[in-house]
């Protein structure tokens, strides 16, 4: 009997969605980033043509929604995960709750050799240098744009042709 594969989880349960996290703060580090930021870089990094960077890893989605109470809760379980390796380290200073990649990222980075990682990485570069000279705002902003691109779209797309 074959068992089912829930498609929707695949690539979003929290040892995938933690390694994307991992691999997304070692481009950045040192910098730490928030959970805000961290659940916007999940979809980005996989997805990274909606800023007319590389090609997507993963095929489109029907309704594209980086910034829902689902993904950043799979980015919370995420994190919670790798900080029980030493993969990510979180940060509480004056402007909040940020994290950074810990103390085992460069090894466990540099350890993972197939090629979907490797892609994945290199868009985890390309997304820290396109967002280097990005403020939380100017970030926000952004996602805000390409948030209401995507409701507009999926509404067109369900009104169906005019």
């Amino acid at each position: 009997m074959a068992a089912f594969v829930n498609s929707a989880s695949t690539f979003n349960g929290p040892l995938e969605t933690g390694v994307r996290a991992v691999l997304v703060l070692h481009a950045h580090f040192p910098q730490a980033l928030d959970l805000n930021r961290l659940t916007a870089m999940d979809y980005l990094v996989v997805r990274t043509s909606v800023l007319d960077g590389p090609g997507d890893l993963h095929p489109p989605t029907p309704i594209p929604s980086p910034v829902t109470q689902v993904r950043r809760k799979s980015v919370q379980s995420a994190m919670a995960l790798m900080m029980s390796r030493g993969l990510i380290e979180q940060v509480i200073d004056e402007s909040g709750i940020s994290f950074k990649a810990g103390d085992n990222a460069e090894f466990f980075v540099t350890a993972l050799q197939t090629p979907y990682l490797q892609q994945l990485y290199e868009r985890a570069q390309w997304l820290a240098g396109y967002f280097q000279n990005y403020s939380d705002e100017a970030f926000d902003d952004l996602m805000r744009n390409l948030l209401t691109n995507w409701v507009s779209e999926f509404q067109d797309e369900a009104s169906g042709p005019a």
